[in-house]
């Protein structure tokens, strides 16, 4: 069964920056939308950004002008890159896809904690 795998996530201190990675372990079909969620223990997965194709991106009010997703339709492959991180930011942090058939995927998760 096809996963999605995430890949970057790690320490960092507040203001410097992280990129995270997410694609798929095997042949799929299209993505139409890929996005990243994340979340904290006792707090529900929140959407943090996602992407319908170029230039239809939306983000959480939190992230808008510091986090930046981008999508290789050809490779599958999604990827956020943080800017500016802050304590707040810190969760793990999910890939989410739906391909042309509506199947849905989920990454196991990747942690990211903002720290100094």
């Amino acid at each position: 069964q096809v996963q999605l795998v995430e890949s970057g996530g790690g320490l960092v201190k507040p203001g410097e920056s992280l990129g995270l990675a997410c694609g798929p372990t095997g042949n799929v079909f299209g993505f139409m939308i890929m996005a990243w969620y994340r979340q904290v223990p006792g707090k529900q997965r929140e959407l943090v950004a996602s992407s319908r194709g170029v230039r239809m991106a939306d983000y959480a009010d939190s992230v808008k002008g510091r986090f930046t997703i981008s999508t290789d339709p050809a490779k599958n492959m999604v990827y956020l890159q943080m800017n500016s991180l802050k304590p707040e930011d810190t969760a793990v942090y999910y890939c989410y896809a739906r391909d042309t058939n509506g199947r849905t995927y989920w990454g196991q998760g990747t942690q990211v904690t903002v720290s100094s």
